[in-house]
């Protein structure tokens, strides 16, 4: 059996959950089920949504969040969906069920201190042996990419928010 790996796509630059989509795309194509679990995005209609439906026959989608925690009108709400998500991975990375769980999202919980860094690691440690494991998100933690096989950083070198240009359907969301 092949090694499973954990990966992380960090960094400032967009591109962090679009790469791990694309990720879960390659695994599909082959046959193998997958577990999304989105643990910030909130309601919003986002492509990868309606795209998933596609897929319902190996695809689990997840979204555990109401949106950015550090805009939050409820941190204690937010906290209660994030450990909720955080017990869905768990559960997710102990079955037989998946090829794949992509945590996106996840380093903001680190991050936020809604999650203890080693107890994140732990966890993936003790996931089963072939499981891989892809956990996005902004500022992951030093303890996170030294635990990881696979690190990634996304740089922002321009994007168009800065010269006044909105997100756009299909692009950003």
């Amino acid at each position: 059996m092949a090694k499973g790996l954990l990966m992380v796509n960090t960094g400032d630059g967009k591109g962090k959950t679009t790469a791990a989509l694309g990720q879960a795309m390659r695994a599909l194509g082959h046959g193998k089920r997958i577990c999304i679990i989105q643990f910030i995005k909130g309601s919003w209609t986002y492509g990868e949504l309606l795209s998933v439906k596609r897929f319902r026959d190996l695809l689990d989608f997840h979204v555990m969040g109401r949106g950015f925690t550090f805009q939050s009108d409820n941190i204690e709400k937010d906290k209660s969906m994030a450990l909720e998500g955080w017990n869905l991975a768990l559960s997710a990375m102990h079955s037989d069920k998946y090829f794949m769980v992509i945590l996106d999202e996840l380093t903001y919980l680190m991050t936020f201190g809604l999650l203890e860094t080693q107890t994140v690691i732990d966890a993936f440690r003790a996931r089963n042996t072939g499981l891989h494991v892809m956990v996005t998100g902004r500022y992951a933690p030093r303890e996170l990419i030294q635990a990881a096989d696979l690190v990634t950083e996304m740089t922002e070198v321009k994007h168009p928010y800065t010269s006044g240009c909105q997100g756009q359907k299909g692009i950003e969301f």
